[in-house]
C-alpha cells in the first residue's frame, strides 16, 4: 500500500481544482458542478463547499448523478441505484462533472448518457482528483487533474474520505 494523497495534500488539491474551476468560468450563473454518484460525491461536495467559501455570493448550481442504469456493464452484475439530485436544468450551460477518479472512461460516458435527460450543456468539462492516465479504453480526457498517476491494471486507487471512511486518504493498493 502506497499513500498517493494525505489528508492535508487532499485539502490543498481541493483548493485548487475549486481555483482553476472559477479561473475558468468566471460567470457562475452560466455554469453547474455535478458529482457522480457514489464516490464523485464527496469530491464535489467539497469543491461546491470550497466555491461558496472563495465567493460567497456567487452562486452556483449544484447537483449530484447517478449513472447505474446507464453504465455498459449494468447487466453484468447487481448494483443499487444512488439518488439524483439536479433540481435545474442544464441547457446551454458548461456542465463540470466531478469524479473521485479517471481510470476506464467508461463512468464518464455513462454520465454523459446521462446527462442528456436534464437538457442539452453548452460544454461539458471533466474534473478529477486521480487520473490514471494510461488504462483508458475510451478517449476521454480530464480538464482538471489532482494528481495524474501512472499504475498498472493489478493495482487499485482507493479513495477515502472523512464522510464515508473516517479518514482522507488515497491510496495505491
Amino acid at each position: 500500500m502506497k499513500t498517493i494523497l494525505s489528508e492535508e495534500q487532499i485539502n490543498l488539491t481541493v483548493k485548487r481544482l475549486s481555483h482553476q474551476i472559477l479561473e475558468n468560468c468566471p460567470d457562475l450563473s452560466k455554469a453547474c458542478l455535478i458529482g457522480i454518484q457514489p464516490r464523485g460525491k464527496w469530491l464535489s461536495d467539497r469543491i461546491n463547499q470550497e466555491i461558496r467559501h472563495i465567493l460567497p455570493a456567487g452562486e452556483v448550481a449544484y447537483g449530484i448523478l447517478d449513472i447505474t442504469f446507464y453504465r455498459d456493464d449494468v447487466r453484468n452484475e447487481l448494483r443499487i441505484a444512488n439518488e439524483t439530485d439536479i433540481p435545474f436544468s442544464i441547457q446551454d450551460k458548461q456542465v463540470i462533472l466531478i469524479d473521485d477518479v479517471l481510470y476506464t472512461g467508461r463512468t464518464i460516458r455513462a454520465a454523459l448518457d446521462a446527462l442528456l435527460d436534464f437538457g442539452r450543456p453548452a460544454k461539458v468539462e471533466l474534473c478529477v482528483l486521480i487520473d490514471r492516465r494510461f488504462s483508458r479504453e475510451l478517449p476521454i480526457q480530464p480538464d482538471y487533474v489532482g494528481k495524474s498517476i501512472d499504475s498498472i491494471i493489478t493495482e487499485r486507487v482507493k479513495v477515502g474520505w472523512k464522510e464515508n471512511e473516517g479518514k482522507d486518504e488515497v491510496v495505491l493498493l
